[in-house]
């Protein structure tokens, strides 16, 4: 193999090492088969955790009231069901129904005409063997010059471009989250993972937020609108969503190709 061949291939190696999407080795493992699930693992173990940490209140001290079956906070005389502390499930209800619609159009047009002569220039416009103005020395010089129009260009340029977007998404789902962590002022932060296998398909649910414990239901469900710093995903891999991307190289050129 000649030193010009391995260079390529070198470059080729270290090139896909460097795309993160490159997982050939992974799909190459899971030809034939379904996609793997994640396994269930501890969200605060995950590579990447990070608690969160937000402005909190000074904290309010404990009162106990002699002769009273009622505890200051307290959101019931019996013992609430809701989420509150860590390690607790809270259901999300996610019903995202976004619609938006953008219509852009722009045109460029340009003309451009330039003209030159250099008619006198230090007598060059005289002839130097017969004094005379025919026969110059610019003609000389240019077979068949006009010295009055030396320079003539003509630029032309005419540019258009449209752009439409139409999008209408609609998500509806639940899913269970796990509290990881209680804040100082009580509020709940909430992470959690769904995934639906059919056939070859995997669909993923994510979600994670700060949760107020008034806005948790009766029914230990909360609405994804009110959940704050709100991050939700959903998705899938497998064969169709393989089928939907580019190719690498495909992607590479739309990334380095700078037209």
């Amino acid at each position: 193999m000649t030193a010009s061949r391995l260079l390529r291939v070198g470059l080729a190696v270290a090139l896909c090492a460097l795309l993160p999407a490159c997982n050939i080795t992974q799909r190459l493992a899971d030809m034939g088969e379904a996609p793997k699930l994640t396994p269930i693992e501890n969200p605060q173990a995950q590579k990447g955790y990070q608690p969160v940490a937000l402005p909190m209140p000074s904290p309010e001290p404990s009162t106990k009231l002699a002769n009273s079956l009622w505890r200051p906070g307290a959101r019931a005389f019996f013992k609430d069901q809701r989420a509150a502390r860590v390690g607790d499930i809270v259901t999300v209800v996610v019903n995202i129904a976004d619609k938006a619609t953008a219509n852009n159009a722009s045109n460029r047009t340009r003309a451009t005409t330039e003209t030159a002569g250099l008619t006198n220039l230090l007598g060059t416009e005289v002839n130097s063997a017969t004094g005379t103005s025919s026969g110059s020395a610019i003609e000389n010089i240019f077979r068949g010059a006009t010295p009055g129009s030396l320079v003539n260009g003509t630029s032309t340029s005419s540019y258009a471009g449209a752009g439409k977007i139409q999008r209408d998404e609609t998500v509806t789902s639940q899913i269970a989250a796990i509290v990881t962590q209680v804040l100082p002022n009580g509020n709940l932060v909430v992470q959690g993972r769904q995934e639906v296998r059919v056939n070859y398909e995997v669909r993923e649910l994510l979600i994670s937020g700060v949760v107020r414990p008034e806005d948790i239901t009766a029914t230990n469900t909360v609405e994804h609108t009110k959940i704050a710093e709100a991050r939700i995903s959903y998705g899938g891999r497998g064969q169709l969503m393989d089928v939907q991307q580019p190719r690498y190289g495909t992607q590479l050129f739309d990334i380095i190709f700078p037209f």
